[in-house]
């Protein structure tokens, strides 16, 4: 049994968060991120059985910003 999954989030201005599980195909989206954290614990059941479920569910944000040269 895996005690933690990670996911990474990334947040886009159009349209919320994006959230993706490494290691797994895991995948959900939200526009606000307490709507994206109940996905990810939605997900998180619907993908594994009851004796497998991570007891930890980390997030990993991920900022991307570009600036000029």
């Amino acid at each position: 049994m895996k005690t933690e999954i990670i996911f990474l989030i990334e947040e886009d201005p159009v349209s919320g968060f994006f959230a993706r599980a490494l290691g797994h195909s895991i995948i959900t989206e939200a526009e606000t991120l307490q709507e994206l954290k109940e996905n990810i614990r939605d997900a998180v059941r619907c993908h594994f059985d009851e004796s497998e479920l991570p007891r930890i569910i980390r997030l990993h944000f991920v900022k991307e910003e570009v600036i000029a040269l």
